[in-house]
């Protein structure tokens, strides 16, 4: 592995991880106790791949939950072997373990394998017999007393029966909670200002990009462990994972989500909530690190989830993967930065960041210059600053004339950052020509330090009183 920050325990939660066959329930019981639809859930085996993490209050307590993929015998080195894989090692760490099974399909030779193994693990254990819905569910689930695990809980995790109960026996296994610290009192200044800081929450970042770039290899080499089931198959990952790691300023909230194809090209019902999913994780983002394959060079999809990021205000790092299998480093970099720069020239000076995922190689370059797009996403102008660059750049080439009259612009101030958005003030500013706004969406990103990020230019037109129909 590179030379990255390791990654902490994090808050400590007690873990609750679900466990069992494909297909008993286990991701819709998880956006149960969650409290929203946070996992995908088909009416198909086996569509929980990598495993799911959340935050959830259980009676009061604080839980990490965990969804894993379904248990299945396979081979190490298959996709289901290494689902399996990834399973096991929830499971390792879990404080208690979910075992959920399918009450109406009964106690399968699945079931009874599964159970003993969990059972080696000396993990506490909670048997749950979903799908129990009304009194015939309930007697099925009585069966389950077979495996050894105690008294089944039955319950129906679609129709929310029984998760009170469930929600019962989840906090009262848990491990004694510890005292709460003591909150440091807060201090104000004269003007009513608080004079202490708070730590700000986690730097949002998604990874995102078309399947098969290395997306899933990427969040494995930063977290330095196999979190994220990986291969050759394309489309491994089905749902955004977020996971949290740290560097040396701070933590950081990583979300990697499923490859995006073309519209045209998504088909399949699982495929679209996945793509859903993604688009969904881009918004709720502060940066995206868009992964290229650059042994592929920019394909028009790639410049098609660019432009997304752009419409959608959050700052983009572009990210060359597989750069180790590149044979003429110097022509494909010319021609993936001539392609980007003549189809992206509203993310002009975008940051480009070439590493190989799978050996390491340079992959710890890529955080730094995340948080320096991050830096540059939320900057703010000084307003005099700002227009004084405004007075030149108006001396420098005059505001066009607009049907035979001359504009009048007349300041400028910057509205918010998060993206840096700046309203223009003038007469019939509002008339001001494309062109003529790039002029000054260009400078303001030369001028002041703005490579990369989206720039919002707002305009704002001033009444003239004297003009026809005025007072």
């Amino acid at each position: 592995m590179a030379n990255l920050p390791s990654v902490p325990a994090g808050d400590d939660l007690p873990i609750v991880v679900i466990a069992g066959r494909p297909n008993v329930g286990k991701s819709t019981l998880f956006n149960r106790l969650v409290g929203r639809r946070q996992a995908l859930v088909a009416d198909t085996p086996g569509v929980t791949r990598d495993r799911k993490e959340a935050e959830a209050v259980v009676r009061g307590r604080r839980v990490r939950l965990i969804d894993t993929a379904g248990l299945e015998e396979a081979a190490p080195d298959t996709l289901y072997g290494r689902m399996r894989a990834s399973s096991e090692s929830a499971v390792a760490q879990a404080d208690l373990v979910v075992f959920c099974i399918d009450a109406r399909a009964g106690i399968t030779p699945a079931d009874t394998h599964f159970a003993a193994w969990i059972r080696r693990q000396g993990r506490p254990v909670l048997l749950v017999a979903n799908k129990a819905e009304g009194r015939q569910g309930a007697a099925a689930a009585m069966e389950a007393f077979a495996l050894g695990l105690g008294t089944p809980l039955a319950i129906s995790a679609e129709h929310g029966e029984g998760l009170s109960e469930l929600m019962g026996e989840i906090a009262d296994r848990m491990p004694p909670e510890a005292p709460p610290e003591p909150v440091e009192p807060v201090e104000y200044g004269e003007d009513g200002e608080e004079l202490d800081e708070r730590p700000p929450g986690p730097l949002r970042l998604a990874i995102v990009g078309r399947p098969n770039a290395g997306k899933s290899t990427l969040l494995n080499r930063l977290l330095g462990e196999e979190r994220m089931i990986t291969g050759p198959e394309p489309g491994l990952t089905r749902d955004s994972v977020t996971v949290l790691l740290h560097d040396e300023h701070g933590p950081i909230q990583l979300v990697d989500t499923a490859g995006l194809r073309r519209r045209a090209r998504v088909e399949d019902g699982l495929e679209k909530m996945s793509t859903s999913a993604t688009i969904e994780a881009l918004k709720m983002a502060e940066v995206v690190v868009l992964v290229l394959d650059a042994t592929l060079g920019v394909h028009e999809q790639d410049l098609q989830i660019a432009r997304l990021i752009e419409r959608e205000g959050r700052c983009c790092v572009l990210a060359l993967n597989k750069w180790d299998a590149v044979e003429d480093r110097i022509a494909t970099r010319q021609a993936i930065s001539d392609r980007i720069e003549t189809s992206l020239a509203q993310m002009r000076g975008i940051p480009v960041v070439s590493f190989s995922a799978l050996t390491g190689a340079n992959v710890q370059k890529l955080l730094p210059v995340v948080r320096r797009a991050h830096e540059v996403w939320n900057k703010r102008v000084p307003t005099g600053a700002l227009n004084r660059w405004f007075e030149m750049m108006l001396e420098r080439h005059s505001p066009p004339l607009v049907s035979g009259r001359r504009l009048k612009l007349r300041y400028m101030t910057q509205a918010k950052a998060r993206p840096p958005t700046f309203i223009l003030f003038g007469t019939r500013a509002e008339l001001l020509p494309e062109d003529y706004q790039r002029y000054l969406v260009n400078g303001l990103r030369e001028e002041f330090d703005l490579p990369g990020t989206p720039i919002r230019l707002l305009l704002r037109g001033t009444r003239n009183p004297y003009a026809e129909g005025g007072a």
